[in-house]
């Protein structure tokens, strides 16, 4: 999934995130980076008429149009989104995506896991 090019001191990784399968849409998110106190990046396909409801998530949230449209829903606002633009949503922050056409959005969390951020039998911390 990620391309890899190393170097002397590292290697550089990246994605192609227009051809990553996400064969059910919303309810097959990829992970494609993450690292405990860091961040974890996911890729989400929402297929046409597909949206992620009304939500919140316990970390800073950065929602990425890649493709197509989508309509998120925020703090009583809704705007109408295409490729290249960026949201931001603090922790706890109520909110929707959805997709009438279908689209691709990479969301970023950070840090993670936030701060009472359920991860199976214990909370983080």
């Amino acid at each position: 999934m990620a391309l890899s090019r190393c170097g002397y001191a590292s290697c550089v990784q990246h994605w192609k995130l227009n051809e990553i399968e996400t064969p059910d849409g919303s309810r097959s998110p990829v992970v494609l980076h993450s690292q405990d106190g860091e961040s974890r990046v996911v890729l989400i396909a929402l297929e046409p008429g597909q949206e992620l409801s009304e939500h919140q998530v316990k970390e800073t949230a950065l929602l990425l149009v890649v493709a197509g449209e989508v309509r998120v829903e925020a703090s009583g606002d809704s705007v109408n989104a295409v490729a290249g633009e960026l949201f931001h949503f603090k922790p706890d922050e109520r909110h929707s995506v959805a997709s009438a056409g279908g689209a691709r959005v990479l969301l970023t969390l950070a840090p993670w896991p936030g701060d009472g951020h359920y991860r199976g039998n214990r909370p983080a911390s």
